[in-house]
């Protein structure tokens, strides 16, 4: 653990005993009632009816649903000192019982001490019901299923670290759930056999999955696995980690009102366009004189960014050769859908002003044309 987890002050001394060796929260999950709405469908056109459960219907939905329920991880505890993703369930007086999100909502307790290291003034402004916590792990008593955690020896750093995991594992987690649902598998049994391993390998279930993308024989290639689960696995992998591309945009203005004039404004944005790559294509798009886009669609933000800044420093080179001047508006930097809106938006204004204009040159014109025959 990082050194700031360490003991610094009174406060920080060895925990206390957990209350939760004593007591455990009460249970808040869900409930089968005996009575559930049903739809009977044609048999009493759509209208529906109160039926009741039988016995045997919710003995197997609740064995379909403890098949799709599992830790995320081979170990079915976390060690000491390992950082956790904990979602607050109630908070007691002598502290906050939580679910670790990453070991099958299993229950661990936070205690009061280890909330903040200030003094606490009001225990709801530092912790919540139904929020999600980074907390480190100070106890575990596997035989009575006892989890002791710390909220306030986790660092800013370690926040972001144990975020980063968390999403990780929660894709795969999401992924192995929905191919076990598909081929009527137990979910345990499709991780220890195809997911858990890959941990050791690539050291992160989530990096594997991201090269069996493009080269699933690489990943799998080595592991006896059947067709049907394969190409469901494969399947998923694909259509949830696919890399969508990110739309960056800068805004500029180039002028130039040296001799080369309108070809120096040609000349330096085509040298901005000449920068692209086959995975970061630029392209310029004129808004009106002298405001222009730069523009591109990449599957990296940072290359994306890296690449369209270097297009700017050539459509600067190039315009201040001929006396002319780039001024960027805006950064290259991600933009969403509603800046596209935005955008749509302005150009729309523009070409409808420009129309205006030139209505207004036709009537000149026209007026002109008939002074001149009287």
């Amino acid at each position: 653990m990082p050194s700031d987890l360490e003991s610094d002050s009174g406060e920080d001394s060895a925990p206390e005993t957990s209350p939760s060796t004593q007591q455990k929260a009460p249970s808040s999950g869900p409930n089968l009632g005996n009575d559930e709405i049903i739809d009977h469908g044609d048999e009493h056109e759509g209208d529906f009816v109160r039926a009741t459960f039988t016995p045997s219907a919710a003995a197997a939905l609740d064995e379909r649903q403890s098949r799709l329920q599992c830790r995320m991880y081979e170990q079915k505890f976390p060690e000491v000192d390992q950082l956790v993703m904990a979602n607050v369930r109630q908070i007691a007086d002598m502290g906050a019982y939580v679910q670790l999100l990453e070991y099958n909502n299993i229950e661990g307790m936070i205690l009061l001490s280890e909330l903040s290291r200030r003094r606490i003034r009001s225990i709801q402004k530092l912790i919540r019901v139904g929020r999600n916590e980074v907390v480190v792990v100070l106890r575990v008593d596997r035989e009575k299923g006892y989890i002791d955690l710390s909220k306030r020896r986790v660092s800013a750093e370690d926040v972001a670290k144990c975020e980063e995991k968390f999403n990780k594992s929660k894709a795969v987690h999401s992924i192995m759930r929905h191919v076990a649902e598909k081929v009527d598998a137990n979910l345990e049994d499709l991780l220890e056999k195809y997911c858990w391993p890959l941990y050791q390998k690539y050291n992160h279930a989530y990096d594997a999955f991201k090269i069996a993308i493009n080269d699933p024989e690489a990943v799998f290639g080595g592991l006896d696995i059947p067709e049907e689960i394969k190409k469901t696995l494969v399947s998923n992998i694909r259509r949830r980690l696919t890399p969508q591309p990110v739309k960056i945009r800068a805004d500029v203005e180039v002028t130039c009102y040296g001799y080369e004039g309108i070809d120096a404004i040609k000349t330096a944005l085509q040298a901005g366009e000449a920068c692209s790559t086959e995975d970061v294509p630029i392209k310029v798009k004129l808004v009106a004189p002298p405001m222009y886009f730069v523009m591109t669609n990449s599957l990296d933000k940072t290359s994306g960014i890296e690449q369209m800044e270097k297009a700017l420093v050539a459509i600067e080179e190039s315009i201040t050769k001929n006396a002319g001047e780039l001024r960027i508006r805006m950064k290259p930097k991600v933009v969403s859908a509603s800046d596209d809106a935005e955008l749509a938006k302005l150009l729309a204004q523009v070409e409808r002003e420009n129309a205006e204009i030139s209505g207004d040159e036709d009537d000149s014109d026209n007026e002109k044309a008939a002074v001149d025959e009287e």
